[in-house]
């Protein structure tokens, strides 16, 4: 498994006063530090690390994000008032449910 396709992510963190670099894949792993830059090099250091552990136990680590097949198909269960409300929206927008849901999830009104 190539690290490297891992989801990273930098940020500061208020409680910390640091740099966190964390991983989208393994949630449980974090690296702190005062360098940005470093934050970042140390969290791709440790899953490089885990993931040889990992391999090395025979085990499977997690598949990267980038690398997975996704069907575009997700079910949301919702209450019977929100989905009634949602139908009317839908219709007199003169979309059909989906269409109005995936927009919304998309971030934009029509």
């Amino acid at each position: 498994m190539n690290a490297e396709h891992y989801t990273y992510r930098v940020q500061w963190s208020m409680d910390d006063h640091e740099y966190v670099g964390t991983v989208a894949e393994m949630p449980s792993l974090s690296w702190l530090d005062e360098d940005q830059e470093a934050a970042f090099a140390g969290i791709r250091r440790l899953v490089t690390e885990v993931v040889a552990d990992m391999e090395a136990a025979g085990e499977t680590p997690p598949e990267p994000i980038s690398e997975r097949r996704f069907s575009g198909r997700f079910v949301v269960r919702v209450g019977e008032e929100i989905h009634r409300r949602l139908v009317l929206e839908a219709a007199e927008q003169k979309v059909s449910l989906n269409a109005l849901a995936s927009n919304r999830l998309a971030g934009s009104r029509h």
